[in-house]
């Protein structure tokens, strides 16, 4: 009888250390969700910008871009705009870091010169969008600290609600509220905070479709602002992986060529 009552003691105090287990840090799920998507190598796209003023009205440009990864550092990215003919041959080259800030530059034809932006712009909007430019950087994990909030359902989808600080002190942002899908870590949503704590924007992501059996992304992208009641929505079209890229595709003078 004794040695059944120690058995049974022992396995209740098991159930109870397991059911007190810590979760998952904030840091421990961005870093599996970084690891899901590893290794697609480069990608290249077409996408629609569409931008909503506060009273309704849309204006829509066309644009094409690609994108590689970079071992070792963050991915480097350029997006060049079709349509319409006031802003056509307009475009944007970045450079995310893990460590430091970003590198970007603007490539402007109507005086055909490469502007660089300064890490004190880049909480700015980019091209009269709702996206700011650090918006548009790919999410490096050393780029913020995190704190896990709790687990919960979003768009039907159970995920992990996490916050997140950004290292750099010229972003535009005091934290983000991000939600990760738990299945795939597939992002379902992020709250923006200004400095003053403030919501001020929160994007959506929809539209999700699976590539090279394992990468997924998001076609549809919707950001609100908040607080000037403006919106901007990227829908992206004709993604293919394993484009032909090298590190001479995102030199200031391919952003000078690039059409």
């Amino acid at each position: 009888m004794k040695t059944i009552v120690i058995f049974t003691i022992t396995i209740v105090i098991a159930l109870i250390g397991t059911a007190f287990m810590p979760l998952k840090t904030g840091l421990e799920i961005v870093q599996e969700a970084e690891k899901a998507d590893n290794g697609w190598a480069s990608s290249s796209n077409t996408l629609t910008m569409t931008l909503t003023n506060r009273n309704g009205q849309k204006t829509t440009r066309k644009m094409h871009g690609y994108t590689m990864e970079v071992e070792g550092d963050g991915d480097m990215s350029m997006t060049i705009f079709d349509t319409p003919k006031d802003v056509k041959g307009t475009a944007s080259m970045i450079y995310t870091h893990k460590i430091g800030d970003d590198d970007q530059w603007l490539y402007l034809p109507a005086i055909k010169r490469v502007k660089r932006i300064s890490s004190s712009n880049k909480s700015g909007p980019f091209m009269g969008s709702e996206f700011a430019y650090e918006d548009l950087s790919s999410q490096e994990v050393e780029k913020y600290t995190y704190k896990f909030i709790l687990e919960e359902k979003i768009n039907g989808q159970d995920s992990y609600k996490i916050e997140r600080y950004p290292v750099s002190k010229s972003s535009g942002y005091k934290r983000n509220i991000v939600w990760l899908n738990k299945a795939n870590y597939r992002v379902e949503k992020i709250e923006y905070y200004d400095r003053k704590d403030a919501l001020l924007k929160t994007l959506s992501f929809s539209n999700y479709k699976q590539y090279l059996s394992k990468y997924w992304r998001a076609n549809t992208l919707k950001m609100v602002n908040h607080q000037n009641v403006k919106e901007t929505l990227l829908v992206f079209s004709d993604r293919a992986f394993g484009v032909n890229l090298t590190k001479a595709n995102f030199s200031q003078n391919a952003l000078k060529r690039a059409r």
